[in-house]
């Protein structure tokens, strides 16, 4: 997926944290998502982080920690943004044949964090060896997705 360079000023996001507007719609650069979790840098410093609405306008929250490292309201600030973890592009044609066809399933795997998309796509990506099994654990995970389950249950 395509990285977002800019530089915008930041503002105070209340209760002790900083809140750095995004200059871009995350819907029409990357893919419609009911959440962004993204990677990146602010100023050269990895971030990790969920945009979010702020008072009318996107961006993402930073806590105290970025204020004590220096950081203040009301300073420019250079960003680096890109979606983080597998995105629905990339996985492979029957994964996402599958969550194309549940959107229900689809929009709650877009909406979690890596973790979790990760951990679906290895358990799904371990029957290499048993292509029978695949379409199963394929179907099993829709219907986990769907049931709005983040992680499958341990057997």
């Amino acid at each position: 997926m395509q990285e977002q360079r800019y530089t915008v000023e930041s503002r105070p996001g209340g209760r002790g944290r900083l809140f750095v507007p995004v200059s871009f719609d995350p819907d029409a650069v990357w893919a419609p998502k009911p959440v962004h979790h993204v990677t990146g840098t602010l100023n050269g410093m990895g971030i990790r982080a969920v945009i979010t609405e702020h008072e009318g306008q996107r961006g993402f929250l930073l806590g105290p920690g970025w204020l004590r490292g220096g950081l203040e309201p009301g300073t420019q600030v250079s960003v680096v943004l890109a979606p983080e973890g597998p995105q629905r592009a990339e996985l492979a044609e029957d994964v996402a044949a599958a969550l194309e066809a549940d959107p229900a399933a689809g929009a709650f795997f877009d909406s979690l964090a890596q973790f979790y998309r990760r951990a679906y796509l290895r358990w799904i990506d371990g029957t290499k060896r048993r292509p029978e099994v695949r379409a199963q654990r394929i179907a099993e995970m829709v219907s986990l997705l769907a049931a709005g389950t983040k992680q499958r249950p341990r057997t």
